[in-house]
């Protein structure tokens, strides 16, 4: 029988966001397809996120654990999903299109000799083959790629596809130990925690990005931060921001930073440039403030505001207070 993996992301042993994304359109291929489904999660904790799979319908699991893959390393992690795919004659592979998807893709594609497609937004069956649908050109248009090789891996974008979340299965996890890495093989070194706490960008539904025409950094603090709060969001921000230094490079979104697809995008002072729309074109629905009216993210955007945001975004921001007060 033909096998779906759904490689699901986790960190200390708690799913990622991303990961029921990705074991929800697992289910949903399966179903149309007639495959078998197969979560597979990897890494210290990875037993435990595993079990959690049964809330998107997954019943069976396979956790990756032990010594050669309890700190990241990226051919090791490879190998050891290769060796996964192949025991179990996996004909579909997917996972989120995250920085995790981003190290692994490529090795997973050369190991299992097969083609990936990058941040895909759609699958279908097209004559009993698998079309993905991802994007292209900066986001300025959407290519069909159908899979030459089996098995076919995708990697999907965050918030496109739904989570069917709340099914309330059991999952029956088996726990392997990780397939022996390359004998040259990288090792993480340091991992520096960021944020503080912040909502992950990739992961958010609602984002509030800013760009150069908040001038300076304080006023980008004491404006975007108080309406993200508001809005329970992630902060976002332009590249020319982050390479001004007023903001990490955490928080870029666009072609050299993040890909970003979440229900609600606030682009304040950001003039649309084809590199940001290419991180963002995608949200749901897209809200831009500018005092130019002819700056091309309102070419994008669902909704748009003319006007300078020192005024604008501090009477947004009392007003998604007032309202929220109300209820």
């Amino acid at each position: 029988m033909a096998c779906i993996l759904a490689i699901a992301e986790q960190a200390d042993g708690k799913l990622k966001k991303v990961a029921g994304e990705v074991a929800s359109e697992a289910v949903r291929q399966g179903a149309a397809s007639g495959a078998s489904v197969l979560g597979v999660t990897i890494g210290a904790g990875a037993a435990a996120a595993a079990a959690q799979l049964g809330d998107f319908g997954v019943a069976q699991a396979v956790a990756i654990e032990g010594q050669g893959v309890a700190t990241y390393s990226g051919e090791a992690f490879a190998a050891a999903l290769a060796a996964v795919a192949k025991e179990k004659g996996a004909t579909l592979v997917l996972m989120g299109a995250t920085s995790f998807a981003r190290d692994l893709l490529g090795r997973l594609g050369a190991l299992l000799e097969s083609c990936p497609a990058a941040d895909c937004v759609a699958l279908a069956a097209d004559g009993g083959k698998l079309v993905a649908r991802r994007p292209v050109y900066a986001g300025k248009a959407l290519q069909n790629v159908a899979f030459g090789a089996s098995p076919a891996i995708a990697s999907l974008r965050p918030n496109v596809f739904a989570a069917a979340k709340g099914k309330g299965a059991t999952t029956s996890v088996a726990t392997v130990a990780p397939a022996a890495p390359p004998k040259s093989c990288g090792k993480l070194v340091e991992r520096v925690a960021t944020g503080g706490g912040r909502l992950e960008l990739t992961e958010a539904e609602r984002i509030v990005s800013g760009g150069r025409g908040l001038k300076n950094p304080e006023t980008f603090t004491k404006l975007i931060e108080p309406l993200a709060a508001a809005l329970h969001a992630a902060v976002g921000a332009s590249r020319a921001v982050v390479d001004a230094g007023w903001r990490p490079h955490g928080e870029q979104v666009g072609q050299t930073g993040k890909t970003v697809a979440p229900k609600l995008y606030f682009a304040c002072g950001i003039s649309g440039a084809i590199q940001h729309l290419a991180g963002m074109r995608t949200s749901k629905t897209i809200v831009a403030i500018n005092k130019d009216s002819e700056a091309p993210i309102f070419k994008v955007a669902d909704y748009g505001i003319v006007g300078d945001v020192e005024e604008v975004l501090p009477a947004l921001t009392e007003a998604v207070k007032a309202l929220k007060a109300g209820h």
